[in-house]
């Protein structure tokens, strides 16, 4: 019989666990989700399904086969992978392509490292990174919104984004005219070219944000100092010239509210200390509008957050808690 080791006091009693935080987000996501089938219909509930299933179906066969551990597929974190990877595709992908990508998301995001909890970078942006890269048409292909009944049709559109990045290549400012305005960024109503499944509603993301906020589920330091960061740099870029777009418009567009609440704040990817987590935050942002700016995407969200991710465990040894009991040196 093994041993029961009890360390020093102080000690702490919590009610967190894995599945109630793993199913915590997953409920959080819940209104974006109802919003995508309103807007999408089919192609949103297959997109969704189709990744769930194939994320919770590679962990099960990696852990078991590969691994030869017990799988933990009922700890809610590969459905939660899915979900999001689900909510990073167009919802008129290929299913094979929908199948890679969670593939990629939890054989090398997640599994190659060891499994939840061991890996440096978010599986489901691993796996989104991957299609764009690798599937470029697809990827950004959008279907029209109101085509509840149908799967593979779809329109490119321009993009709120791909308009402001039309608006800086071109010095032409009256590209931005044609922006929705912003209660229709708010609500995702866009025609055309509306952008990925869980992207498109920013109201539904905020409900969500205040859902894992009122759970203590996540803190308000990432997405916070995230979205702050993006509209004051973009309000400075605005003020500067007509050709960036008003700062209301760049954090409603495009999946910054996604990434900043749902993305950025994965447990084992982010900072540890809420020092640390506005540091990254910051630094999410600033990548994000410079890469959505100046940079060969229109969306740099994605990009920000992986990159920010290597630099996590940085920033914790740089913000180390104070250790209990430890004298500071004046």
């Amino acid at each position: 019989m093994g041993k029961f080791i009890v360390s020093l006091s102080p000690h702490a009693h919590g009610t967190d666990s894995v599945e109630r935080n793993m199913y915590g987000v997953i409920i959080a996501l819940v209104p974006a989700l109802l919003v995508s089938f309103l807007y999408f219909g089919l192609g949103s509930a297959v997109v969704c399904a189709v990744s769930v299933a194939a994320c919770v179906f590679f962990e099960w066969v990696i852990t078991k086969y590969m691994l030869g551990r017990q799988p933990s597929i009922t700890d809610g974190s590969a459905i939660l992978t899915g979900l999001l990877l689900g909510f990073n595709l167009p919802s008129n992908l290929p299913l094979w392509i929908i199948i890679i990508g969670a593939l990629v998301a939890i054989g090398i995001g997640k599994m190659t490292f060891g499994g939840l909890g061991c890996n440096p970078f978010n599986p489901a942006l691993v796996g989104r990174c991957f299609l764009l890269v690798s599937f470029p048409a697809q990827m950004t292909s959008w279907p029209v919104i109101g085509q509840l009944g149908h799967y593979a049709d779809a329109t490119t559109g321009a993009t709120p984004l791909s308009l402001m990045k039309t608006a800086i290549k071109t010095g032409d400012a009256s590209y931005l005219d044609q922006l929705p305005n912003s209660l229709t960024l708010l609500l995702g109503n866009v025609p055309d070219g509306a952008g990925t499944i869980g992207e498109v509603c920013a109201l539904a993301l905020l409900l969500g944000l205040a859902y894992m906020l009122w759970k203590k589920i996540i803190t308000w330091h990432i997405p916070v100092s995230i979205i702050a960061t993006v509209f004051v740099f973009c309000g400075l870029l605005h003020l500067v010239s007509p050709i960036y777009a008003d700062p209301l418009s760049a954090i409603l567009s495009g999946g910054l509210m996604l990434g900043a609440i749902f993305m950025a704040t994965d447990y084992v990817t982010s900072p540890m200390t809420h020092k640390g987590q506005l540091i990254y935050g910051v630094c999410i942002g600033l990548l994000t509008v410079i890469i959505r700016n100046w940079g060969s995407y229109p969306e740099g969200m994605s990009f920000a957050i992986l990159i920010m991710n290597a630099f996590t465990p940085l920033i914790n040894t740089y913000v180390k808690p104070k250790r209990f009991g430890e004298v500071v040196s004046k």
